[in-house]
């Protein structure tokens, strides 16, 4: 996904360890890698907002500390589109659009076995244990409860998995895989909540589709990416003839 970027100035060019799909004074989108934190954390590890600090530092020769604001978050293993505002003014209003439901979120995953239905609405309340970092299916009246809504659709299905497309109405942690873990049809690689149904490997989890209003020019914007197509189970899949153009 990476490329080598001219800098902007004249001096040696730059080869981010991340892909970008649009970048203009305001805002940058960029593809996560998976298993990269996107912000700074506990662990310490490399994190893509520092990444993307470096990118812009270098490549437009900027002195000082640089200013990359955090809009959204994906989980580590959770690779995809994100978007970062350059400005806090921008910052400031992607959050407010965020907060009013403006940003459409649509995930692709590959599912142990296919659900019932092709299509489906799933609603949970979820509970957080934030001792080990694990969210669990609860009733509405646990103390930390909050609702969790997601629509599903299966794209394409194999002997062993369903490619599915997933598009969240809230931003709950780990949303996707714990409510398909529920329904008995985890996502591939994740041995946290899919157990003994779930296939080892790399989390087939990616954040595919990304729409929200520009923060200064008020543009709709929308930008597309496909997952790795050459690894498991990925591969198993014709993204070309079941999606849109990516971008």
């Amino acid at each position: 996904m990476s490329e080598v970027m001219e800098n902007k100035q004249g001096g040696e060019a730059y080869t981010p360890k991340f892909g970008i799909l649009y970048e203009d004074n305001h805002i940058i989108v960029v593809l996560k890698p998976q298993m990269t934190a996107c912000c700074p954390d506990e662990s310490k590890d490399e994190n893509l907002l520092d990444m993307v600090k470096e990118y812009i530092k270098i490549t437009y020769n900027k002195p000082g500390n640089v200013y990359v604001g955090l809009v959204h978050r994906l989980d580590r293993p959770t690779g995809g589109v994100m978007v970062y505002a350059k400005t806090s003014k921008a910052a400031s209003r992607l959050s407010t659009a965020m907060q009013a439901g403006d940003f459409e979120k649509k995930y692709l995953t590959v599912l142990c076995g296919a659900p019932d239905t092709e299509r489906g609405t799933i609603t949970n309340y979820l509970r957080k244990n934030t001792v080990n970092n694990i969210v669990y299916i609860c009733t509405p009246t646990e103390d930390g409860a909050k609702f969790a809504e997601l629509d599903y659709k299966v794209l394409e299905k194999t002997e062993k998995y369903a490619l599915t497309e997933v598009r969240l109405h809230t931003g709950r942690t780990h949303q996707i895989r714990v409510q398909m873990a529920g329904i008995s049809h985890p996502v591939f690689g994740d041995m946290r909540y899919g157990g003994a149904l779930a296939q080892k490997g790399k989390l087939a989890l990616w954040a595919y589709s990304l729409s929200f209003t520009h923060p200064i020019s008020k543009e709709r914007m929308k930008f597309m990416a496909y997952p790795p197509e050459t690894e498991t189970p990925w591969k198993e899949f014709k993204f070309s003839a079941l999606l849109p153009k990516k971008n």
